[in-house]
């Protein structure tokens, strides 16, 4: 049995060849089904060389690597990580808003993140532990 970590979860698998998965399990795992046309995610497919689908099974790292994101397993390859893509991890973050903290420059001057808002701000922290 092989476990792959996702965003949608850890899932045990009975994988063959390193990671080639049921389409059912991919589908589980990925959220993208296998059609005649590729793999597709709601109105979106991604055609596929036929040497990702042999045999009836997803060669998954394969199709995540042509999506263009990153995966990881040990030696054993009895565990798999499927990591989120840039795009996927950039358009996360752009929602994202920091807390409303207030901090002093260098010269002990207050100063609100607040205040900034709208604008681009490097903040640069640093710990000495």
């Amino acid at each position: 049995m092989t476990n792959v970590l996702s965003d949608a979860g850890d899932f045990t698998v009975d994988a063959s060849e390193g990671l080639r998965l049921t389409p059912d399990d991919a589908e589980r795992i990925t959220g993208w089904t296998l059609k005649p046309e590729g793999m597709c995610r709601g109105a979106v497919c991604v055609p596929l060389p036929a040497a990702m689908t042999s045999g009836g099974r997803v060669d998954l790292p394969a199709f995540w690597r042509h999506l263009g994101n990153p995966l990881l397993t040990d030696a054993a390859k009895e565990v798999w990580v499927l990591g989120a893509g840039a795009e996927e991890r950039n358009a996360s973050l752009i929602g994202l808003e920091a807390p409303g903290i207030t901090l002093p420059d260098l010269a002990g001057v207050p100063h609100s993140l607040a205040a900034l808002r709208g604008k681009k701000v490097l903040l640069t922290t640093w710990a000495s532990w």
